[in-house]
């Protein structure tokens, strides 16, 4: 591990990623939702409405993509070794777009040998997995290492918002070349979707990573730890546990209303699929109004509050939990309850701990100093991946299981919005431990100063 001296005695000392850099790398996080969206959604889809296959095929493998995500710090280590993160989320990016296409041919496979394609399919959704998981890691520890600590919380949101960005072009765009559809036209909207978002990705970071001299110092001073020592040395830390933990709890609550939520709304409220829909978009444009809260207020108080991010958490996961023991009471008084306006709430107080939540794992990563800052990210975004696939099918699940005891359909959707609700209290009081960090704007030295002052905070 290299030592604070060669950091200090380096003379060059890295700038910090100004507004153009952190748009340029919210470009790559567009990019990675231009072909999510086509892979999770379209081709799911597809696969129940056009081939007929029942939705257990499409959810399994949208689970596989979310499970290998665990190999995530083994990519973060790997950029951290190696020092440098373009070449990790460029090769990220073309893996997902070349298992995209692949995807989209064996969809178009399962049609004519169901088998075949289906094992295909499977391959692919790991690519899509491995893609995503290298690519992201490493786009964010590129940002907890290099943004200073004021703008961090508006980079999270700039980049989040590109993100959702991305997503709706592709969908609105994709949507209009795929009529009148057929399996060419799916293979050839990914194929061009996929060239694109890559070319987006290679020029988006291009030149924006430079080595100076303090970085070879930190990565040449001394070997980097293997895998296995890393990956305890980051269990061991206090903070990095804690907040895997947390990371872990919130995102379980945060994801097991996305597949009950909108039959929930039809059937105990009788909206219709038009109405539902909207009120999906109802509830992202409360996620959008609660980012760009935390972004704007945030960065303003983020050096006179330097807990901000920290209460914005809190707040965040306490209000979800509010808004979803409101949904709880809903589903008795269905008639006469705001549905719109909760969801909204509810989507509100996503946004807030969400981004906020994101804020905080940059500055703690960053902390950390630049050789942990890629497995810690990595560490962080299998707790994610592993409880957004889980929490999904769980909340599905709890709902079926809580019916066939002969619940009530308004009581077996409550039952399960109210453990959501309790889910996020637990998130809440989890984050309560975590210590604010401060710094680390990719001074190394300085990271790893900071670093010591947040476990002294913690104890």
């Amino acid at each position: 591990m290299p030592s604070a001296r060669c950091r200090e005695d380096s003379p060059i000392q890295d700038k910090p990623l100004g507004w153009i850099g952190i748009i340029r790398l919210g470009l790559v996080q567009a990019a990675l939702g231009s072909i999510v969206v086509l892979t999770t959604s379209t081709l799911n889809r597809i696969m129940v409405v056009e081939l007929g296959l029942a939705a257990v095929v499409p959810g399994a493998l949208v689970g596989i993509h979310y499970g290998v995500q665990i190999a995530r710090p083994l990519w973060g280590h790997g950029s951290d070794r190696g020092g440098r993160r373009t070449p990790w989320i460029v090769g990220g990016v073309a893996m997902l777009a070349l298992a995209g296409v692949g995807a989209a041919m064996a969809t178009a496979l399962m049609a004519e040998n169901f088998a075949v394609g289906l094992i295909l399919a499977i391959l692919d959704f790991i690519l899509i997995g491995f893609g995503i998981g290298a690519a992201g890691t490493s786009l964010l520890a590129l940002l907890a290492s290099s943004v200073a600590a004021e703008r961090r919380p508006a980079a999270a949101t700039v980049v989040w918002l590109m993100m959702i960005f991305g997503i709706a072009v592709t969908a609105v765009v994709s949507g209009k070349f795929l009529d009148p559809f057929t399996m060419t036209r799916l293979i050839e909207v990914t194929s061009v979707t996929g060239a694109a978002a890559l070319l987006l990705t290679v020029l988006a970071v291009a030149g924006i990573e430079r080595a100076s001299s303090a970085d070879a110092a930190i990565n040449t001073a001394e070997p980097t730890p293997n895998f296995r020592d890393s990956l305890a040395d980051a269990w061991a830390d206090p903070q990095a546990r804690i907040f895997t933990i947390f990371v872990f709890i919130s995102m379980l609550g945060y994801s097991m209303q996305d597949l009950i939520l909108e039959p929930f709304a039809g059937l105990v409220f009788g909206m219709t699929p038009g109405e539902t829909t909207g009120l999906s978009g109802i509830q992202n444009g409360g996620v959008f109004a609660g980012m760009v809260l935390v972004g704007a207020a945030g960065s303003m108080l983020a050096r006179r509050v330097p807990a901000i991010l920290k209460y914005f958490t809190v707040g965040g996961c306490l209000l979800s939990g509010l808004a979803l023991a409101a949904l709880t009471a809903s589903a008795v008084l269905a008639g006469d309850w705001p549905l719109k306006t909760n969801v909204f709430v509810l989507g509100f107080a996503n946004g807030i701990f969400a981004v906020a939540a994101i804020a905080s794992m940059m500055a703690l990563a960053g902390a950390a100093g630049k050789a942990r800052v890629g497995l810690r990210m990595g560490l962080w975004g299998a707790a994610q991946a592993v409880a957004f696939g889980l929490g999904g099918f769980a909340g599905a699940v709890a709902v079926d299981l809580v019916r066939v005891a002969g619940v009530s359909v308004p009581l077996a959707y409550g039952s399960v919005f109210l453990l959501e609700a309790m889910i996020f209290v637990a998130a809440a009081t989890t984050a309560l431990k975590i210590a604010p960090a401060r710094g680390a704007t990719g001074n190394a030295a300085h990271g790893d100063e900071t670093f010591s002052t947040a476990l002294q905070a913690a104890e």
